[in-house]
């Protein structure tokens, strides 16, 4: 089991920068593939980016991209999503999300809240 901890949520201005960061107390997050969701009032939870175990390949949604950068420091057994010129459409509670691959992602942490004012 690995317990997913997110943090870094807060309040920040439109235009405004953040950077969550998801981190595991087990060794083995490590050799996961690890994404970053979101679920906004009223709507579905949906997804933001992805890393593999490597940092080799990276995946955004097209709403982020050039916006959001995931990046990961497996020395710390952390993953980081640095979210510049936020908007207020960004804001949701942000859940990290980790599996063995980036299929397959299996293990959720609870969650930490963004929100962007206009």
């Amino acid at each position: 089991q690995v317990q997913l901890v997110e943090s870094g949520g807060g309040l920040v201005q439109a235009g405004g920068s953040l950077r969550l960061s998801c981190t595991a107390s087990e060794r083995t997050f490590t050799t996961y593939a690890v994404g970053w969701f979101r679920q906004a009032p009223g709507k579905e939870r949906e997804f933001v980016a992805a890393i593999s175990w490597s940092r080799s390949n990276t995946n955004y949604a097209d709403s982020v991209k050039g916006r959001f950068t995931i990046s990961r420091d497996n020395a710390k057994n952390t993953v980081y999503l640095q979210m510049n010129s936020l908007k207020p459409e960004d804001t949701a509670v942000y859940y990290c999300r980790a599996g063995p691959s980036m299929n397959i992602m299996n293990y959720w942490g609870k969650g930490t809240l963004v929100t962007v004012s206009s």
